[in-house]
Formats: C-alpha cells, structure tokens, sequence
C-alpha cells in the first residue's frame, strides 16, 4: 500500500498562535501515524511562487493522510490556523513504481 503525504506551503502572520495551532495537531498526527519529512527550513523557490514555510508530512497510508485531515481533532487545530495563516495543502498518495 502506497504512503500518503500532505504537501502544504503557508504564510504565517500570527506565529504565538500558529504554535496553539502546532500543539492542537500534535493529538491527529499522532493518531494517523504523521511523520515530517520537511518541517521549515531553508528553501529556494527555483520556479513559480513560494510560501514563507513549507512542510512534507508522510503518513502510513493515503487514506489515513485523507482521514487525519477530516477528522475532528484536525479541524479544531485547522480553527485556530485559518485565521492567522495563509496555506496551500495538497494530499498525495506515494508512488512505488519504477524509477529512472
């Protein structure tokens, strides 16, 4: 079974709130088996537009990616980002095919 991932670029402009936003989704991470890969650090946008923070957050399935994102415990940390953030978030499922 393929590993899911969310994607996500965000714009913080309220960064004491955006960290209760990162101690809520500590509890649904946790429970869908969330695992950062990228968690900020340094980035060059070589191509198109960036945000000021990226993060790839690898989950043991992408049903559970597309469940950790639905659930309730999610949406109460997602209620305390909105309003403080601008992100884009995509969840992907892994390839294992072939490589090069």
């Amino acid at each position: 079974m393929a590993k899911g991932y969310w994607i996500v670029r965000v714009d913080i402009r309220d960064m004491e709130t955006y960290k209760s936003y990162i101690t809520a989704n500590a509890s649904p991470f946790n429970k869908y088996g969330a695992k950062f890969l990228v968690r900020g650090g340094k980035s060059e946008a070589v191509e198109g537009t960036s945000r000021e923070r990226n993060a790839v957050i690898e989950f043991p399935s992408y049903e559970q990616a597309v469940q950790c994102w639905h659930s309730p415990e999610y949406q109460v940390a997602l209620r305390i980002r909105e309003p403080v953030s601008t992100a884009d978030l995509v969840i992907v499922e892994g390839y294992d095919g072939p490589q090069p």
